[in-house]
């Protein structure tokens, strides 16, 4: 196999896959949290080299090899006609393959045109990373998958407990520094200065969990086991979610109420406007004092200023984030972790499955499960054509496309349509095959974005 140097970087969940290099660095190359491809010029390979590498691979590891990721940064940036004859020749060359990985970066993805980029799956569950509204605009299903990585944060969150109470790490770094050191006795060292890195017990204490969504639930349910006594807010909780949180959790309509009570506050929401800065000044002036706070869900959902004044005030004893900065990284009482959240290979392959699954269903199906932008919309196939329509939500739509099958003399087996705020996703199942000139009168209704003809 060939490669341009001998570092390579791919994520922890594909250390069993054959790496394919398809692209030299990264097409962006500007994130401030990234350093892999710093020292690369971007560049895409040619066809011709790929293949003729798949043919070396063939030699090397079998016709049984199950797992490729194409990398450097960005493989998605190719031609799609180009990435489409590099997948079929894997598939041709290894029929025991079951998955094929990238990385992609948002610019190079919504550089597609619409025919070419029907849908996107987001391998976890926050999408602050994508362009939500054009691609509502263009008819582009968002996913996430929400839960898929729930263990692996809740895992993280047992931890950034134990670190947030006693001073762990800085325990382990003096240790190290002192058997380093010349002349040291370390096991007198170690007796007299173990206090300094004591710490409260996490046994009686109260937890504040803040989202109760998939990861919230499982952090609640754990810390229950811990002897914690657990508050939850979500002032919009579901019926599921409030279904898998144990009897023994209290769940508050008033957050003031969380913080009042809390020694230890874990967030568990999503980022956005609404979200932003959840935890400030204001809302720290109302926790008890010397509360230890994580943050493993997005930075921006702290201020990181308010965060700061109120660890140098003695306020926040702890703060511990998976998301830090030049600023928040180098002030006193911090931990910060380099987003490990779902950093485990079981967590990375759920995330890719549930991802592909969710593809497949609404690619083959035209079915919506999961999806942040359109609503969950699933039907059984009960004729021989399905229509998928995409559209805004406006009055008189169904009339519309119901009067088009009607002309045409088209009868209606089956129809179920769903709407989430600006945006609607209409299914219809038809008796019989409709023409190309039908599905262009249903394209040409004003207000329509994307309409799929899909035969069964």
């Amino acid at each position: 196999m060939r490669y341009d140097s001998d570092v390579l970087y791919r994520p922890p969940g594909e250390w069993k896959s054959y790496l394919l290099q398809c692209t030299i660095g990264c097409s962006y190359n500007k994130c401030t949290f990234c350093a892999m491809y710093k020292g690369k010029q971007f560049r895409i390979r040619s066809v011709e080299e790929i293949l003729e590498d798949i043919d070396m691979a063939r030699d090397y590891y079998g016709p049984g090899l199950r797992r490729v990721f194409l990398m450097d940064g960005d493989a998605v940036i190719m031609k799609t006609e180009d990435l489409l004859r590099i997948l079929h020749k894997l598939y041709r060359t290894f029929p025991s393959l079951e998955k094929v990985t990238t990385y992609a970066g948002p610019r190079s993805t919504l550089a597609k045109s619409p025919e070419e980029l029907r849908a996107i799956a987001r391998a976890g569950a926050g999408t602050n990373n994508i362009p939500i509204d054009r691609c509502s605009e263009n008819g582009i299903v968002v996913f996430n998958t929400p839960g898929a990585n729930a263990n692996a944060v809740k895992e993280l969150v047992l931890a950034a407990l134990l670190i947030a109470s006693r001073d762990i790490l800085g325990g382990a770094e003096w240790v190290q520094e002192q058997v380093h050191t010349p002349g040291v006795d370390l096991a007198a060292a170690v007796e007299k200065g173990k206090s300094a890195f004591a710490g409260p017990e996490l046994y009686r204490k109260t937890l504040g969990v803040i989202g109760l969504g998939a990861i919230g639930a499982l952090v609640c349910n754990i810390a229950l086991e811990l002897g914690m006594d657990v508050y939850g807010y979500d002032p919009f909780l579901s019926v599921e979610a409030a279904l898998r949180l144990d009897r023994h959790v209290h769940v508050v309509k008033n957050v003031d109420e969380l913080y009042r009570v809390s020694d230890y506050i874990t967030i568990h929401i999503p980022y956005n406007n609404s979200t932003k800065d959840f935890i400030n000044a204001e809302s720290i002036a109302k926790m008890k004092g010397q509360v230890r706070i994580l943050n493993l869900a997005r930075g921006g959902l702290v201020n990181d200023d308010d965060m700061i004044q109120a660890l140098e005030s003695g306020r926040v004893a702890r703060y511990v984030t998976d998301f830090p900065d030049e600023k928040i990284a180098v002030a006193a009482h911090v931990v910060a972790l380099p987003h490990l959240g779902a950093s485990t290979p079981e967590s990375e392959e759920n995330c890719a499955r549930m991802a592909a699954d969710q593809l497949k269903d609404y690619l083959l199906n035209g079915n919506i499960k999961n999806s942040v932008n359109l609503p969950n919309v699933a039907q059984e196939w009960s004729g021989i054509s399905r229509v998928c329509l995409i559209h805004q939500n406006i009055p008189a739509m169904l009339t519309k496309i119901t009067s088009i099958l009607s002309k045409e003399g088209v009868n209606v087996e089956n129809l179920t349509n769903k709407s989430k705020k600006d945006y609607a996703y209409t299914m219809v199942d038809l008796n019989s095959r409709i023409k190309d000139k039908v599905a262009e009168e249903l394209r040409a209704i004003p207000g329509m974005i994307r309409v799929r003809v899909l035969n069964h």
